[in-house]
């Protein structure tokens, strides 16, 4: 808080979550505050257009968003041709955090719809091991709120059952920088692209951010098998 008032802001911006005793103390020290809760794409767009008209930037803010749909628009006009070439669209799971599992925001959904894929689960539910082992997803995405790309897909592929999957043993298990998914900013165009080189390999190039597992350790076949 005293870095805070040190810097005399003219207004803080909060998103969620939010750490509810700074907030507190933010509040009661007078500072003007706007505080953020986007759950969709449009309402990340929202956002940007309204922190742009409080700073007096509002023709910047128009064109930024206008970029981000236009940008978002492209992939989606290749993922919809290579879809409908290939009859259908990959199962994707996409975590924001590994212990306990939950799966990512409403626009991470949004993002991997335009990319192409399939989203599995309810965005920002908690979801069960077992729960993505029997659904069998084709790509594994895990985007950690604050681990930036350091998520251990070794590890996180060796969850109960995961070895099994689709994407397990293609070894299609992917970590995408934290900020390009968990960031409800124009760097959420960065994660679309990760996005859409990890469900579409074949059309799109490797993308910044992205990080594919090194080595698939394969459960042993059973006698049936």
């Amino acid at each position: 808080m005293e870095q805070i008032t040190a810097a005399r802001p003219d207004i803080v911006i909060a998103s969620v979550p939010y750490r509810m005793e700074s907030l507190a103390e933010i509040l009661k020290a007078g500072i003007a505050c706007l505080c953020l809760a986007p759950h969709s794409l449009n309402d990340v767009y929202a956002d940007i257009l309204h922190i742009a008209r409080i700073v007096g930037a509002e023709p910047a803010g128009q064109a930024l968003v206008k970029r981000m749909q236009a940008e978002i628009q492209a992939v989606r006009n290749v993922t919809t041709a290579a879809s409908s070439a290939m009859q259908g669209r990959p199962l994707v799971y996409c975590e924001e955090w590994g212990k306990p599992l939950i799966l990512s925001q409403g626009w991470v959904a949004e993002l991997v719809e335009n990319a192409g894929g399939r989203f599995f689960g309810e965005p920002g539910k908690h979801v069960a091991e077992e729960e993505v082992a029997a659904a069998n997803p084709d790509v594994i995405i895990a985007a950690w709120c604050g681990a930036g790309n350091r998520v251990p897909l070794e590890k996180l592929a060796g969850r109960k059952g995961w070895s099994q999957t689709n994407a397990v043993r293609n070894g299609r298990v992917y970590c995408i920088n934290d900020e390009f998914l968990n960031t409800p900013a124009s760097t959420l165009i960065d994660g679309l692209k990760a996005l859409a080189a990890a469900i579409w390999p074949q059309t799109f190039k490797a993308s910044a951010g992205l990080r594919q597992i090194v080595s698939v350790k394969h459960a042993p076949a059973s006698i049936d098998s």
